[in-house]
């Protein structure tokens, strides 16, 4: 039966790759994904077949994919970070399942943003955390800042993912404001810019000064809990064991 496997790579480097991904990808007749993600990957593996589509255009790539193979062909669909957390995982099963395509899918699990970012500050992640997107192109804005005071008001750690672009330059602003108004203005927040990149670069600020931070649609954003504290540059939330 021919086979599609839906990869996660990582944040991008050969070097945080799993064994897995790295190996699926080799094997790959056909590898897909977006543009972006595709450019990254050809300097990594430069023999391989590339299909690519642009942004907005993710059931064009998971049709495309499908069909291939559905010719007899191994396929490797590829999305940065972790391919089931706002990656390709999701929409392929829907799409095969729509084209009733007679395909095995095998989910290939990569080391997604949040992770990747909380180790660069330290240990922010350490208990209960939520991810969320502020991107609205699926996700209507009220619902989204619902989700971030939920969040808030329950105490977690918040990850925000896709946390600005030109459209969207106010939304973690709005976000920020929500946490503050349950947790202060001082509880810390680090942001990660290209993580696991050669031109990574973090810092660590505080909920109250995100609306004048340096941030970006290659950002991610952590924000801590009532418990979590700064100590020698490293965001660490405790877990709550006794020393």
């Amino acid at each position: 039966m021919a086979k599609l496997y839906v990869v996660g790579f990582g944040p991008g480097g050969y070097d945080h790759m799993t064994h897995r991904a790295a190996q699926v990808i080799e094997g790959a007749d056909v590898v897909t994904g977006y543009t972006t993600y595709v450019e990254m990957l050809k300097g990594i593996f430069p023999d391989k077949n590339y299909l690519s589509t642009p942004m907005k255009k993710e059931v064009d790539r998971c049709r495309m994919a499908i069909e291939e193979a559905m010719k007899g062909q191994e396929v490797a669909m590829v999305s940065s970070g972790d391919s089931g957390i706002y990656g390709m995982a999701g929409i392929v099963l829907q799409m095969v399942e729509e084209m009733q395509a007679k395909i095995e899918v095998e989910i290939v699990p990569g080391v997604t943003a949040a992770s990747a970012a909380a180790s660069i500050l330290g240990a922010p992640l350490m208990h209960d955390f939520a991810v969320i997107s502020l991107s609205d192109l699926m996700t209507p804005l009220d619902k989204i800042m619902h989700r971030v005071e939920c969040a808030a008001m329950a105490d977690f750690v918040i990850c925000l993912y896709n946390p600005k672009s030109k459209k969207r330059a106010d939304y973690v602003e709005k976000a920020a404001a929500l946490v503050a108004k349950h947790q202060g203005m001082d509880v810390p927040a680090g942001i990660v810019r290209n993580a696991g990149r050669p031109d990574e670069h973090m810092e660590i600020t505080t909920v109250g000064e995100l609306k004048t931070a340096d941030i970006d649609m290659f950002s991610i954003v952590i924000i801590g809990n009532s418990q979590t504290y700064v100590k020698d540059g490293r965001m660490i939330t405790p877990r709550g064991y006794t020393i």
